[in-house]
């Protein structure tokens, strides 16, 4: 019975990728996939990657249509820096619990208390607080950000543990905004203890959205495409990983040989996992959920997400 299931989806999953071709062909389209969404959509985007290759992609692209697997925000970076492009999402649900931790008027209050200080907001934000700051950043390139600015004194929004991390690496003023990530904050030390006593030979891999205890405990702290790397390069043949579990399918197609055990069975984010292949194949369909963003905001959030890409 359950081998007849797994023939009948397996078909499924078939009579949809070609779908999706045509899809693909009819509307000039391209699938950018964030390295959290599930096996099955990192399998037929013609792109995988973290928030600032996507970016990249995104700026880049000559196709007509941008279906963008993530999260919302992405979508409306993806619109911002391709305003002449349809974007699509495949579930418009596929929110993220951190941006929603920061809002403008929260934002405006903190800058009239700090009249000298530029804002860095981290990509994870809403297109709205994003016109409100002088440059974006993604894990991968805060550190470059930040000292790339031209002020001593810095407002952070909205991840505090990515700042906590990020102010060890300047001697400039980080006043740090009070979100996290729910899903890389629900690690603990506990955790990483027990799969080090699990797997002694293997070595902790771990992203800096992670409570600052955890990150300290890591042989490797980094964003996703710079754990995937280290990964791929190291000697080492086994590795706890201390990121989203969406990483895996890349981590294994690059390092088929190697072994790889998540921190925790919690490291799962719902709002990426929302997205799925029968869902990318309905929004080419129906061209909907499409992505719109305000003009005076698009404008205002380009300036700061292009400054981003300029760094070097």
């Amino acid at each position: 019975m359950e081998a007849l299931a797994l023939e009948r989806k397996a078909e499924q999953n078939r009579e949809l990728k070609e779908r999706l071709l045509q899809l693909k062909k009819e509307r000039n389209a391209i699938i950018l996939a964030h390295y959290y969404q599930r096996d099955e959509v990192q399998e037929v985007a013609d792109f995988r990657g973290d928030s600032f290759l996507l970016a990249q992609k995104a700026a880049e692209t000559d196709a007509d249509v941008i279906v963008f697997c993530g999260v919302h925000f992405m979508g409306e970076s993806a619109k911002i820096l391709a305003p002449n492009k349809t974007v699509i999402i495949p579930d418009e649900r596929a929110g993220c619990p951190m941006a929603d931790m920061v809002n403008v008027e929260g934002l405006r209050a903190l800058k009239r208390q700090h009249p000298n200080a530029k804002v860095v907001a981290y990509i994870n934000t809403s297109a709205e607080v994003k016109s409100e700051t002088d440059i974006c950043c993604t894990s991968a390139n805060a550190i470059k950000v930040i000292e790339s600015v031209d002020s001593d004194e810095i407002i952070w929004v909205p991840d505090k543990n990515l700042g906590d991390y990020v102010s060890k690496f300047t001697n400039k003023k980080i006043i740090i905004w009070e979100g996290y990530c729910n899903t890389h904050d629900m690690l603990t030390v506990k955790d990483v203890e027990e799969m080090r006593a699990q797997y002694p030979n293997a070595q902790f891999v771990v992203h800096p959205e992670c409570r600052p205890e955890v990150v300290k405990l890591g042989d490797f702290v980094g964003s996703t495409t710079a754990i995937i790397k280290y990964c791929r390069e190291s000697d080492c043949q086994e590795f706890i990983v201390g990121t989203e579990d969406g990483t895996g399918y890349q981590l294994r197609k690059d390092s088929p040989n190697k072994q790889f055990h998540f921190a925790t069975k919690y490291l799962v984010c719902p709002n990426m996992k929302v997205n799925n292949l029968k869902k990318i194949v309905k929004a080419l369909e129906t061209m909907q959920p499409e992505i719109y963003v305000p003009e005076d905001v698009a404008n205002k959030a380009r300036l700061s997400l292009e400054r981003m890409l300029q760094v070097k």
